[in-house]
């Protein structure tokens, strides 16, 4: 029988239940390793999980908090596979002493089973790869394929760089905490690079689901706000939160009737003005502070468009002077990328077509949209046509798909 404040009554469709867990795995995951200290266990439990909710939230409904039922059962699978194993009596100690979900060890200066799994997962002894990679699967809750899609490596490469990373963090104890203060600054970067990933993952998805996950850029905006009140005067923390509320504040008015919705073409009386306005404060009081960082340019950026009214009045020269800035600390091909489309708009498409042809990004999508755009302002149309193909063929996601294939539509 259906409890009182399960919803809804009767047949939950299964992807529903999917899309639930999804939302809790990050939070489910990260108390189950800090209750047993143990990955492998905690993804195992963790799956167990989901199938008992499959079976029974199918017929009486999704109950009224699904995050408390996956993490006692869960739980308790941990202990049953524990016992079970009876290879020594002190892990049957060990299960019954961890039953009771007693804090035994210092797990640092915040009480925040994610943000200390971040830490675990960006320890300096594993690579930036593995580091990046690693927390999308236990926090984000991503799958294999799907984080190799957005690596643009093959699935089983990130499959092996994901396994040797939890095995690494196995044999060499990496300690599940946040670091003390003088450690912090040491473990920065990848813990930004980490949330910024997370936060793009939520904000259009690399698989074929919901475009948008809210509940991933909900997460890397809060895990940021915990993070800014450990390092209040680190200004790429505080750039990195400008950067997400500054993005996030799109998110209603970028996906329409299935189709991603460029800049551009967004109406912008669906931002969140708000999100917007503290967005700008974040910018100006890093400003103030005046040591600019990766972070704090693409939030600026992200500051001059959403000042403009209209797509239109907004000043590209500033938003190339930004660039100009972020490509002298960060010469990599994407910033390159993202610097040529706002050339364009100050001189011309055959200009920015020079700089973007020649960055080693085929295969990557936007690098393929981009040149299928640049193409059709030149009038050159059988070739954007083809750029557009490629485009399709390599997005990860069916809200960009959509748009694209319009886009390759209208050509004539």
């Amino acid at each position: 029988m259906t409890g009182p404040n399960a919803v809804p009554v009767g047949p939950v469709p299964r992807a529903e239940i999917e899309r639930v867990f999804r939302a809790e795995y990050g939070r489910l995951i990260a108390s189950l390793v800090r209750r047993f200290g143990d990955i492998g266990l905690a993804e195992d439990a963790a799956g167990e999980a989901i199938v008992a909710a499959l079976e029974k939230w199918g017929d009486s409904g999704i109950p009224p908090n699904p995050g408390a039922w996956l993490t006692t059962t869960a739980g308790n699978r941990a202990i049953d596979r524990i016992r079970r194993e009876k290879q020594r009596d002190d892990k049957h100690r060990a299960a019954l002493v961890m039953h009771d979900d007693t804090e035994h060890e210092p797990t640092g200066p915040v009480e925040d089973d994610r943000l200390r799994l971040i830490f675990t997962c960006c320890h300096p002894a594993l690579a930036i790869e593995a580091r990046v990679a690693l927390t999308l699967r236990l926090l984000g809750g991503l799958t294999v394929a799907e984080i190799a899609q957005a690596f643009l490596v093959p699935e089983t490469t990130m499959g092996q760089r994901i396994t040797r990373a939890k095995k690494k963090i196995a044999a060499a104890r990496i300690p599940y905490r946040v670091p003390e203060a003088a450690d912090l600054p040491a473990r920065l970067d990848a813990v930004l690079t980490v949330l910024f990933l997370v936060f793009n993952e939520g904000y259009l998805a690399t698989g074929d689901g919901e475009p948008v996950r809210a509940e991933l850029t909900g997460e890397a905006l809060r895990l940021t706000g915990v993070l800014r009140g450990l390092l209040p005067g680190d200004p790429e923390i505080t750039g990195l939160q400008a950067l997400m509320l500054l993005t996030d504040a799109r998110r209603e008015a970028r996906v329409r009737g299935g189709q991603l919705v460029p800049l551009d073409e967004q109406d912008r009386a669906g931002w969140d003005h708000d999100a917007i306005a503290e967005g700008h404060r974040l910018v100006r009081e890093c400003l103030a502070i005046n040591r600019p960082g990766r972070y704090q340019i693409l939030a600026a950026i992200n500051a001059v468009h959403t000042d403009a009214p209209s797509a239109d009045t907004t000043d590209y020269a500033q938003v190339v002077a930004l660039y100009d800035r972020l490509v002298a600390i960060d010469p990599s091909p994407i910033p390159k990328l993202n610097r040529a489309i706002a050339i364009a708009e100050l001189d011309g498409p055959e200009v920015a077509l020079a700089l973007v042809d020649p960055l080693p990004l085929q295969g990557y999508h936007p690098w393929h949209a981009a040149r299928a755009y640049l193409l059709r302002r030149l009038g050159r149309t059988v070739e954007a046509k083809d750029e557009y193909a490629a485009a399709i063929d390599a997005a990860g996601n069916s809200a960009e798909r959509a748009y694209l294939t319009r886009k390759r539509g209208e050509l004539v």
